[in-house]
């Protein structure tokens, strides 16, 4: 069986690793990726699980995790989701060159803004 995240789910289980990094708490994430899954996915993950439970499968995967890397938190629910005979598919990360472009664009408002304010300092001597 296949299982494929779409671009939401997978932006939401990093920001919320991400959290879950800085305040050394996974419980929020452990919901959030419970919630990546539709029902019928959940379903078929626990008919292949030893215990059926998938919170506990998820909380297991958590305690595995290091928690300080996404990437290898995503790699350890592809191991442990393939070891059941699920093959996890997600988008990858595209996050470098939505950076790229993020600063770029930041950079144009800081200029037009400089730009603004030089405009407006000799209307302001002028008026005095």
């Amino acid at each position: 069986m296949e299982i494929h995240l779409d671009k939401r789910a997978v932006k939401q289980i990093r920001l919320s690793a991400a959290d879950a990094v800085e305040e050394g708490d996974t419980e929020a994430l452990r919901e959030d990726v419970l919630e990546a899954f539709s029902e019928e996915q959940v379903e078929e993950i626990e008919r292949r699980l030893d215990s059926g439970d998938f919170f506990e499968f998820l909380t297991d995967v958590l305690d595995e995790w290091g928690g300080d890397d996404v990437d290898e938190l995503f790699e350890l629910l592809e191991t442990q989701l393939g070891d059941i005979g699920i093959d996890l598919k997600y988008e990858p990360r595209e996050d470098d060159d939505d950076l790229d472009e993020a600063d770029e664009d930041d950079d144009d408002l800081g200029d037009d803004d400089e730009d603004e304010d030089a405009e407006l300092e000799p209307e302001d001597d002028e008026d005095d």
